[in-house]
């Protein structure tokens, strides 16, 4: 069985929403309901798949399956405001030890297994020595982020410039300290209805995910070669514009993604 992964790299404010209010946020973002990472639904990024598809047999309708499997898209980096230096991409040794997972679940060999990612709570791998304000917190800086994980992580940026950046960006916190800032540190919009006379009729609170978080999904085949048309929409020679449209206000520029196509090989065999 074929599979393959989609990296997906946040051109624009992404809003995919949860359906409900949490305290002040009228419209939060869906998030994984045990780790509260953000997440976005494969029935969102199925559903902008099949608009893009010639063949939209390969999707499936009511009365049979589709040829291919597909998962939530799940957090890998996540940008965060430091008070020091330009804005860092955060992730943490759970999301590293899931992409793990994953990629060996997708036939694919991490660059990075065994890697020691041992942090403390309040310390940060990544470039520069002492202190990195994040937010409004302090870290301390232990070392660098392991070659292997940045090469690993930036074949999913389809970018060549802005994976370049990883090198100077990319950060490795505590778990603990990674689920804060995906909790508390997402951008927080407000949006406003006015009537004909320039009044307010509606004033809401919308959180969204901010340009340059990274998420990817896996794809696996039912049918032989059912993912051939899938990475048929992003790179070929015809196609000069890899970019996935996901989640609410589209029509104000909203939910752009910049697509990488990582595999495509054979999987696990079932046991």
């Amino acid at each position: 069985m074929k599979s393959m992964i989609l990296g997906l790299l946040a051109e624009t404010p992404v809003h995919s929403g949860a359906g409900r209010s949490e305290g002040f946020i009228d419209l939060p973002v869906a998030r994984e309901a045990v780790t509260n990472y953000p997440v976005i639904a494969a029935s969102s990024i199925k559903g902008s798949l099949k608009d893009l598809a010639k063949d939209k047999d390969i999707f499936g309708d009511e009365y049979r399956a589709g040829d291919f499997l597909i998962s939530d898209a799940r957090l890998l980096l996540l940008p965060v405001r430091s008070l020091t230096s330009q804005y860092k991409w955060a992730t943490c040794p759970h999301i590293i030890e899931r992409l793990g997972r994953d990629l060996k679940l997708c036939g694919l060999t991490p660059k990075f297994d065994n890697l020691p990612l041992t942090i403390e709570k309040g310390g940060v791998l990544g470039t520069g020595s002492g202190k990195l304000f994040l937010e409004e917190r302090e870290f301390n800086l232990y070392g660098k982020v392991p070659k292997e994980l940045r090469e690993e992580i930036g074949n999913l940026i389809v970018h060549q410039q802005t994976r370049a950046r990883l090198e100077d960006q990319l950060i490795v916190v505590h778990n603990d300290d990674f689920q804060w800032f995906a909790s508390y540190g997402l951008p927080v919009n407000a949006r406003n209805k006015l009537d004909s006379n320039k009044k307010s009729e509606n004033l809401w609170y919308e959180e969204s995910l901010a340009p340059d978080t990274l998420l990817y999904s896996m794809l696996f085949e039912r049918k032989e070669n059912a993912l051939d048309d899938i990475k048929g929409m992003f790179n070929n020679s015809n196609n000069s514009r890899p970019y996935l449209q996901l989640g609410g206000n589209e029509t104000v520029g909203m939910g752009w993604f910049a697509v990488s196509i990582l595999g495509g090989v054979d999987g696990p065999k079932q046991p």
